[in-house]
């Protein structure tokens, strides 16, 4: 019986993952695991962390040139539809190192429970206690001296790519209700690429596939098994709108949307649901013509995926 157990398909997404009645979960994505170190190119250094028992992140630091120089802290959250990838894999370690070599920021990758085996919430909570982690080294404490040495906690950034891009909606909406940053610490900006959200059936465009439509309510379902669906503000953050919005605890958030991507609707109406919610922050909005979703992750040569680097970079330098 257990064999059957073991091959019985429960649930997949096609070249994605695949989930068996046992429990076991097949990836076919991100699942190399690159190791950190110095990378040659860039100067960047890397190294793997435990931040909880649950969590573990990895650190990118660029090359020091000036050792007084703090730089921006971006706490960053990988996509995978909270299922695939980490932040160890090749395609995470390419785009991290090249970012915080442009940006000149530390960036902390966090290493989140990921579903099903570890259902939604999970994920969230997860995220919000590395982001709990990493603001306790401001004022020059905590345990990780990358951190105590070299960040500058008044320049915080969340950001990530779809689920990542969620993810960072949801710690940025937490940290503005509960307001935990430590004196010398803010929470500047949030970068929100690609992000993972969806919901109101009339966003969708005219010549959507209803089947599509389906079956993304149905994966959302199968990793969040306690959702009430399109109406949760997990996946759908006009829920609650303009209340709920208005509460972002961060000053400025850029949203970077995909001509192609089948979420685009939902991207543009959180960015011109943000812009109208009477948030006292700036928000901007990228939209990158004949690309589809993570297309930067897919093709990271292309002058599109150039763009968007240059744009995400441009912001966390600047934004105060």
């Amino acid at each position: 019986m257990a064999g059957e157990e073991d091959t019985q398909i429960v649930f997949e997404l096609p070249n994605a993952f695949r989930c068996y009645k046992s429990g076991r979960v097949e990836r076919f994505i991100g699942t190399d695991l690159v190791h950190p170190g110095v990378d040659p190119n860039t100067g960047v250094s890397s190294k793997d962390v435990t931040l909880l028992p649950d969590v573990s992140a990895r650190l990118f630091l660029p090359k020091i040139v000036y050792p007084a120089k703090k730089l921006p802290v971006f706490v960053h959250f990988h996509g995978g539809i909270f299922v695939l990838q980490t932040p160890f894999s090749a395609t995470y370690r390419n785009y991290l190192t090249s970012l915080a070599a442009d940006a000149d920021a530390l960036i902390i990758s966090v290493h989140y429970r990921r579903a099903p085996e570890h259902p939604l919430p999970i994920a969230y909570e997860d995220s919000w206690a590395a982001f709990q982690w990493v603001i306790s080294h401001a004022g020059g404490s905590g345990p990780e001296p990358w951190l105590t040495d070299h960040g500058d906690f008044s320049r915080i950034i969340l950001g990530g790519d779809s689920a990542g891009a969620n993810i960072s909606h949801q710690v940025a909406l937490r940290a503005g209700q509960e307001g935990i940053l430590k004196p010398g610490s803010k929470l500047a900006g949030a970068v929100l690429v690609h992000p993972y959200f969806w919901g109101a059936h009339e966003l969708a465009p005219k010549d959507a596939n209803p089947q599509l439509f389906a079956f993304t309510e149905r994966i959302w379902k199968f990793l969040c098994p306690g959702t009430s669906g399109s109406d949760d503000p997990l996946i759908n953050p006009l829920v609650g709108w303009p209340v709920t919005m208005a509460k972002i605890g961060c000053g400025s958030v850029l949203v970077c949307v995909a001509e192609k991507d089948r979420l685009r609707p939902w991207g543009v109406a959180y960015y011109e649901g943000l812009k109208s919610s009477g948030w006292k922050g700036t928000v901007e909005i990228m939209e990158s013509e004949g690309e589809d979703h993570v297309f930067h992750l897919i093709k990271p040569e292309s002058e599109k995926c150039r763009d968007l680097h240059h744009r995400v970079v441009d912001f966390i330098k600047h934004v105060k």
